[in-house]
């Protein structure tokens, strides 16, 4: 007797489900929050040196503030004040309409910089001053941050796999809480990046707990629709964040606000079931049988269940896994996980690589930053409804590699449209954003049919390991513009071109049974189909 011939008997998808799911929802929101938040905490206003020293003994004299920016700061090639540089000397010719300044030297701010509050009231780099030579360390909060999430995700991928799903989802819950608000406190900028380090690991655990849990209560029939379902809650959590960022414009209560949903998501994780799939895995037939007929009472579906015993259950999970203990090094022991494990590794750099590196860059597309955000965000929405009904129809491998090599096209478009069409430039990145997105949203539903439940959770953490730190150093080619303007987006399309072709390797999950153990993935695909096609026929029958 196989799992989902169970969970088809007792509803696959029903109230229990839904339940379960929106119970997550609400811990989900806090996730594109914190992984999204360096677009309004870390923004960078407009700014230009501080022309007044305390000792400056008046030079400028009674000068309107156009006119000390016209003698004393060097202007961009746009006509713009020059961010980082002023004359060593006034320049009062310039007052006069003698505007060249060949001649002059200039150096680099004496007296910190003066930056326009109309938009962000408060971030990181006002705070700190993480602009010029030290706009690195701004870069590198974000990257801190994603290193934390890569740290986490094995480790909670480990944990879960031992210990259980819902314990660990917990622990991500009060940890991840702690963290935030201690980071919205910080005095220092190196205190700062250390709790946002902490907070990325304890988000990483709701991110791949959360995701698993929910596709193991679901059935075959009915995984596509769970997964494209819940990747809504990061487009809900998206809009949320442009909301809150909008009028939450200091960043210290910004972290705050948006860690705030954890706080509800304390309190309902009573109500969250363990995945009973994973307690069969572990010989926890009596705790599985508790849920799995919570389910079918919630249902109506319990005539099965009452004709299954703890015992049968036992003997079910015994004869699929045996009583071994897995660990991350089991992805690599055998032929056909290790094959799985390299490419789907990869791919997940090539997604995480290019979705992050979009959506971290929100102010290159001329717009205002909240409204580039409810673009990208919105755009979501119907796309997530597209990728539902071609995932269906296509399957999952040539939905993944299909998107990502229509988001390098996008993004190889984007390189010769010049940065004044920003109309142009804004829907070209749309397209691209939201293919991105796309695959995103498969390549975690991929992800979770592609593993054995015995290791599944070691498989998310570890996949979600090589895509953060591919996140990690995504901001940092912005960085490489210095050297040449295109650079970064030609290594951003090329990823996520070689990515997608690779994502062709790739094994079909659509309409096959979950493995339990690995020896169900050694099997040749044709079995697990026909195992698929028999727990159908069996459900019909007993219909």
């Amino acid at each position: 007797m196989k799992f989902d011939r169970i969970l088809s008997e007792i509803g696959g998808f029903g109230k229990f489900q839904i339940k379960l799911i929106l119970i997550q929802t609400i811990s989900r929101l806090a996730l594109p929050c914190h992984f999204l938040l360096n677009n309004f905490m870390a923004a960078v206003p407009s700014h230009h040196c501080n022309l007044i020293a305390p000792d400056d003994g008046g030079i400028f004299g009674n000068l309107t503030r156009e006119q000390k920016l016209a003698v004393g700061v060097p202007a961009e090639q746009d006509g713009t004040p020059s961010s980082c540089q002023i004359f060593s000397m006034p320049q009062y010719q310039h007052l006069s309409g003698l505007n060249s300044s060949e001649d002059a030297v200039t150096v680099q701010c004496q007296n910190g910089w003066v930056y326009d509050n109309s938009t962000f009231k408060s971030t990181l780099v006002t705070e700190w001053d993480l602009v010029c030579s030290r706009k690195w360390l701004n870069k590198a909060t974000a990257t801190i941050f994603f290193i934390g999430v890569m740290c986490g995700a094995p480790l909670f991928g480990y944990l879960s796999d031992r210990f259980g799903r819902r314990p660990l989802l917990l622990v991500s819950y009060f940890t991840t809480l702690a963290f935030a608000v201690m980071s919205a406190f910080c005095p220092t900028y190196v205190t700062f990046v250390i709790m946002r380090f902490f907070t990325g690991m304890s988000l990483a655990g709701i991110s791949i707990i959360s995701i698993a849990l929910n596709v193991e209560w679901c059935g075959i029939e009915h995984r596509t629709f769970s997964g494209v379902i819940t990747s809504l809650d990061w487009t809900l959590g998206n809009l949320l964040l442009v909301g809150i960022a909008y009028n939450v414009n200091h960043w210290r209560m910004l972290i705050v606000t948006v860690s705030a949903p954890l706080i509800l998501s304390i309190f309902t994780w009573r109500w969250l079931p363990e995945s009973a799939r994973w307690l069969l895995a572990n010989g926890k037939a009596d705790t599985a049988h508790y849920y799995l007929m919570e389910c079918a009472k919630m249902n109506k579906r319990t005539k099965f269940m009452n004709t299954i015993t703890q015992t049968e259950l036992l003997e079910y999970a015994q004869g699929e896994t045996g009583e071994k203990k897995h660990t991350i090094v089991d992805l690599f022991k055998t032929p056909n996980i290790r094959k799985i494990s390299i490419f789907v590794g990869i791919v997940w750099c090539g997604v995480a690589f290019t979705y992050y590196g979009i959506s971290l860059n929100i102010t290159g597309f001329g717009l205002n930053p909240y409204l580039t955000q409810v673009i990208f965000a919105s755009i979501e929405i119907p796309l997530k409804i597209f990728v539902y009904f071609f995932l269906n129809k296509f399957g999952r491998r040539l939905g993944e590699m299909g998107s990502l090599l229509l988001t390098g096209l996008f993004l190889f478009i984007n390189i010769f449209v010049a940065k004044d069409k920003w109309a142009i430039r804004t829907i070209v990145a749309v397209l691209g954003k939201s293919m991105s997105e796309a695959s995103f949203t498969i390549i975690f539903l991929y992800t979770t049919e592609l593993f054995p439940t015995v290791v599944r959770q070691n498989g998310l953490g570890y996949t979600s390991f090589l895509a953060r730190l591919s996140v990690s150093i995504s901001p940092l080619i912005m960085l490489l513009e210095d050297k040449w303007h295109y650079l970064p987006a030609v290594i951003y399309c090329s990823v996520a071109v070689g990515s997608g072709l690779l994502a062709g390797l790739l094994p079909e999950t659509s309409n096959v049974r979950l493995p339990q153990s690995i020896e169900d993935v050694e099997k040749p695909r044709y079995q697990r189909k026909e195992d698929y096609m028999h727990c159908n026929i069996y459900a019909t029958v007993n219909d």
